[in-house]
């Protein structure tokens, strides 16, 4: 039998759909379904019934996932095993991020793969990296506040957001001297609801305010939000860590610096007492990498 086509059939009942296993597999459906009809042809048996909507295990389907799903787990395990068993650890660690967060990896990564220079490093960047956690990526960091999940959670410290635009922005609309003058300026913004970007931030007495200000422009990519605000769009929330440096080379400027907000860093892995090591050591570099850099830049 076809060790593949196996782990193929498990990953369908796992996700539910032809359509999301080829998703996370990065193969055409009609790969999937193909694998699936000929591993049902090696055995003889039918596995799935299928309809347009949906696919429902039989009972050898039932049976066999079960069985085929424990199987491969313990081979996964065992190479594992064997590749941790190596003088030098090696392998794939797939990491999920904010692209937010994507500039400051960029460096801290540098001195894990001077240490460990056989770890390959993937990343994702994406903000629901607490979805793919013991699926896709082995590692996620999220940005705010954490949904409900078994996942293993380190609280790495908190990010400083401030206020910044360009030079040339400042010129043509003026800065704004209270809070409430941003609402007649123009956001460059992450995410918008229905034209407007909410800003909720602490003022200089700590005490909270919220306004909305129209959406000039958003994007779902930090860089490309950072482009756009030096080009003069607009006003932009951004973490200090990118911005700051831009100020002093003097392609943005800070708008209302006394104003900020906290955003909660977290790194998730999955809960498995046989996490391999090399994820284990990218884990730990993490963590304590990056919790300096929070507190270094305004936790």
């Amino acid at each position: 039998m076809d060790l593949n086509r196996a782990s193929t059939f498990v990953r369908v009942v796992e996700s539910g759909s032809f359509t999301r296993a080829a998703q996370a597999l990065a193969l055409p459906t009609s790969s999937i379904s193909r694998s699936v009809s000929k591993l049902e042809h090696d055995l003889g048996v039918t596995l799935l019934e299928r309809t347009t909507r949906r696919i429902a295990l039989t009972d050898a389907g039932r049976a066999f996932f079960e069985r085929a799903r424990d199987a491969l787990a313990g081979l996964e395990q065992a190479s594992t095993l064997a590749l941790d068993a190596a003088s030098e650890v090696h392998g794939i660690v797939r990491v999920a991020c904010p692209a937010d967060i994507g500039a400051m990896l960029a460096g801290l990564f540098a001195r894990l793969l001077d240490d460990h220079p056989k770890i390959h490093l993937e990343l994702t960047f994406t903000t629901r990296g607490d979805e793919l956690v013991g699926d896709l990526v082995d590692l996620a960091v999220v940005i705010g506040r954490l949904p409900d999940s078994s996942l293993v959670t380190r609280r790495l410290g908190e990010a400083t957001h401030r206020l910044y635009a360009a030079p040339s922005y400042i010129e043509r609309c003026g800065m704004p001297r209270t809070f409430a003058d941003l609402a007649k300026h123009h956001a460059v913004a992450t995410r918008s609801i229905g034209g407007d970007t909410r800003w909720d931030l602490a003022g200089p007495r700590g005490t909270r305010e919220r306004i909305d200000v129209p959406a000039r422009i958003t994007g779902d990519h930090l860089g490309f939000v950072i482009d756009a605000t030096v080009s003069g769009l607009g006003i932009a929330l951004l973490p200090i860590w990118i911005a700051d440096p831009r100020v002093a080379a003097g392609s943005l400027v800070a708008v209302l610096p006394r104003y900020s907000t906290q955003m909660a860093l977290h790194l998730l892995a999955h809960a498995s007492r046989h996490m391999p090591r090399r994820v284990a050591i990218v884990r730990d570099y993490m963590a304590e990498a990056m919790s300096g850099e929070c507190t270094k830049h305004g936790a």
